[in-house]
């Protein structure tokens, strides 16, 4: 970490912090034209975080190649609002993995599939219908280890210069939380 250094973490428990509370993940691998990136949600397993998605999709099979990837996590927590337009910065917390996928197969798929359906909500595999053979065999499952992996957290108000703290500009924090609203049933619900 070479830009404000002071903000790395490599502990483990800020590290599995962040990736157990973010959804969304930014998965890149090179291509044969450049780098390419993809969204996707993801699940942390152990020392290891797991990705899925269609077994077609470009991406996933060149990571499943043995091509090197990065994967990207950020929560934002919120907007720091300086007195100066250059001292405007976001209060995160990020993750950045290093590594080699690898392909995750039979009950550890279906495990990690699972664990896939837990973190988005929990108590949802008693309830809905496990994957098809058809479905699993058209998923793929690559698990990412954690072995080169850093945090990089910004918290607190705004870094003013003191000449800037002088202005009449109101400066500080706006949060930003991630709120799970009320639950909109499918129109084909029974009864709608």
């Amino acid at each position: 970490m070479r830009r404000r250094a002071q903000r790395g973490h490599y502990d483990r428990a800020t590290i599995d912090a962040v990736l157990d509370e973010a959804l969304v993940c930014h998965l890149a691998v090179p291509g044969d034209d450049g780098p390419i990136v993809l969204p996707t949600g993801f699940v942390r397993i152990g020392d290891e975080v797991v990705v899925h998605g269609a077994a077609a999709n470009h991406l996933l099979r060149l990571a499943a190649e043995g091509r090197p990837v990065c994967v990207a996590v950020t929560l934002l927590d919120g907007l720091v609002l300086a007195r100066s337009a250059y001292s405007h910065s976001m209060n995160y917390r990020c993750v950045v993995v290093f590594g080699r996928a690898r392909v995750v197969e039979g009950e550890e798929k279906e495990r990690a599939l699972t664990a896939f359906v837990e973190k988005v909500v929990p108590g949802r595999s008693n309830e809905a219908r496990p994957p098809s053979p058809s479905e699993l065999a058209a998923t793929l499952v690559l698990a990412v280890p954690l072995d080169e992996a850093s945090a990089k957290v910004r918290t607190g108000p705004p870094n003013d210069t003191e000449a800037d703290m002088a202005l009449d500009v109101w400066a500080g924090v706006i949060p930003f939380h991630l709120v799970r609203g009320e639950p909109v049933p499918d129109s084909a619900e029974a009864g709608a």
